[in-house]
């Protein structure tokens, strides 16, 4: 009964096998041909046909030559990847011989499978209107990603050079920015797959992921960002809808793609934050799991994974600026082991010391040098000395080499990277210098004075003037409380000489206000990427707050006849304000326009107004 009731298997044949049917087509006979090419385009073609033709397919390689590129190209958008597992198996088969045989059809596979790194389009009919969209829902999502790495590796296995012509691919398939947030994620978790078997690639794809993850990240300021967020929880919260969550990258080992839906309180409510989050995600988790195995650091593959991160974030990074968050993956391989913060830190101190480097990059590692040191929990203090040490002995040696030169007077355009290493020390003595003084307090004192404040700040080049109030103001309070300088005589007479700068141009006289280009950005400011930033808080030295009453201190001016010996209480009656109102951080962006949410983590800000 089973017998009679079932249809034969289908086998059409139409003028003998396939070879006979390409010699027909050679000789000028297309009728089969025209037939074949049908019936492979057939959207109902059963497994059955498509193993059948496959298996005729792999053993005549040698006629599909260029000249039959048509025929090549349709047998490559056959749906195979839905399909069983025979199917599956007899495509590999037929793509491994293709390649190895005809090395022109190299290209139109590897497009093939890197077309499939992204969830399916899928058609979706509204209002009469047809909308294509990507099957975020696909169940086997997974397991065709993990199909097309192995057809990406047999492909590999039989044509060497496939890295090489692999590349502008994946660059030209790297999906728009404002795709699915799922199809983003997809598409740079299986980027990062290919790593893991095509080691040779790692650096340009690394380069091609933080690339856009930087294009993402300076389009949405800090600032956006937190007002999206303030106005989502005054709107009543973001929508509860379940977030279909991220790739663990721990995964590549066996299982993938198990979804992990995270809660709506993970959601950024800024569309471009949200897909920056969850691309920073499978970044960090990509970088631990390339580091650790079995658990355990692998010493050898951070060694290598630091060098290409390295050489990323000198290209790319460095060079950038205003970058908020992308520029943690170097704070966080460093996390891994104290050797690569000080590789770190010694990197960017050949930056900020060498007079060949444009004066813009050197000033740039002056605020990576000072941020890193304040803000990585990390680095111990004996690593903090020293490269106090080495940043201070150098202000001296610039200070000795300027003093009576023609160039000693202040000028931020002269003398950059000298202010940018002022501000980098006085940054990390802001948060750093109870742990200095830790312990013995005289040895502290004794280590604090030896490095002689007072003739940086009375110097010539004068760099309380040019580094940023908010910085200059605590550490004038520091160094007054513990008697190293004195810093408001100097303070109040740079504030007298506050004026605004006339420059005449085509259309009149232009008022420039006093911008200070050294008023740059300290790069690891508070991350505030919901889901990442559990990867970055436990490594991240906060700004402790200062109590109800310090901030009450901060306000008042400075009494005529106080000395040095009084009011000995940390932050009292530093900052020589009139109307001192107390905004937020140290950083890269306007405190007057900044929300309260952000002071969490940085100092105060105390500016210095024009009296």
């Amino acid at each position: 009964d089973e017998f009679i009731s079932s249809p034969p298997r289908k086998t059409v044949r139409f003028g003998g096998t396939l070879s006979d049917i390409l010699l027909k087509y050679e000789k000028g006979d297309t009728t089969d041909f025209e037939l074949l090419k049908h019936q492979l385009s057939d959207p109902d073609i059963k497994d059955a046909q498509i193993i059948n033709w496959l298996h005729e397919f792999r053993t005549s390689v040698a006629y599909l030559t260029k000249e039959l590129e048509q025929l090549v190209n349709i047998l490559l958008k056959l749906p195979w990847l839905r399909r069983s597992r025979e199917v599956v198996e007899e495509y590999l088969g037929f793509l491994g011989n293709l390649v190895s045989a005809q090395t022109v059809h190299l290209r139109p596979c590897l497009r093939m499978i890197v077309s499939q790194f992204v969830p399916p389009r899928i058609t979706i009919r509204e209002d009469d209107v047809d909308i294509s969209d990507s099957d975020d829902d696909d169940e086997n999502l997974s397991d065709n990603f993990n199909t097309c790495h192995r057809a990406l590796q047999t492909v590999a296995r039989y044509v060497p050079s496939t890295p090489q012509f692999l590349m502008p691919i994946l660059v030209e398939y790297f999906p728009f920015i404002n795709k699915s947030e799922r199809t983003l994620e997809c598409y740079v978790h299986n980027l990062l797959r290919v790593t893991v078997y095509l080691p040779a690639l790692r650096l340009q794809i690394l380069e091609l992921i933080i690339e856009k993850l930087l294009k993402l990240d300076v389009s949405t300021p800090q600032q956006d960002i937190e007002d999206a967020e303030e106005t989502a929880n005054n709107s009543g919260g973001e929508e509860k809808s379940a977030e279909e969550g991220l790739f663990d990258m721990e995964e590549d080992e066996g299982r993938k793609g198990n979804k992990v839906v995270s809660s709506s309180s993970e959601r950024m409510a800024h569309p471009l934050a949200e897909r920056l989050d969850i691309l920073m995600t499978i970044l960090f988790s990509y970088i631990k799991d390339v580091c650790h195995v079995d658990g355990k650091l692998n010493i050898n593959n951070t060694k290598d994974l630091y060098r290409d991160l390295i050489s990323v974030f000198d290209k790319l990074i460095l060079p950038t600026h205003a970058s908020c968050h992308v520029q943690y993956f170097m704070f966080y391989i460093c996390s891994f082991k104290l050797g690569f913060a000080e590789a770190f830190l010694d990197h960017l101190w050949k930056k900020l010391q060498d007079p060949n480097n444009p004066s813009v990059i050197r000033q740039t590692a002056g605020s990576y040098i000072g941020s890193f040191l304040a803000r990585a929990k990390f680095i111990p203090v004996v690593t903090v000395k020293a490269c106090l040490d080495l940043l201070v002995n150098w202000m001296h040696k610039y200070i000795d080499n300027q003093d009576k030169g023609a160039n000693a007077y202040c000028d931020v355009a002269l003398h950059g990277p000298f202010y940018s290493t002022c501000q980098a020390v006085f940054y990390t003595l802001i948060f750093r210098h109870k742990q200095l003084l830790d312990g013995n307090l005289r040895k502290g004192l004794s280590y604090l004075q030896s490095l002689n404040f007072e003739r940086i700040v009375m110097c010539q080049l004068n760099p309380l003037k040019i580094c940023i109030p908010s910085v200059v103001n605590l550490f004038a309070a520091i160094t007054r409380k513990y008697q190293l300088v004195f810093c408001y005589t100097i303070i109040e007479r740079n504030n007298r000489q506050f004026i605004p700068v006339v420059r005449s141009g085509t259309g009149g006289d232009l008022v420039q206000t006093c911008t200070n280009p050294l008023d740059s950005f300290f790069p690891f400011d508070p991350y505030i990427l919901k889901r990442s930033k559990k990867t970055i808080d436990p490594l991240y030295q906060f700004w402790e707050e200062l109590s109800a009453e310090d901030l009450e201190n901060l306000k008042k001016p400075i009494k005529k006849g106080t000395s040095e010996d009084e009011d000995d209480d940390f932050l009292k009656g530093e900052t020589p304000q009139n109307d001192g109102a107390v905004g937020i951080a140290p950083n890269s962006y306007e405190s007057s326009t900044r929300s309260p949410v952000s002071s969490i983590g940085s100092p105060p800000d105390c500016y210095v107004p024009f009296p």
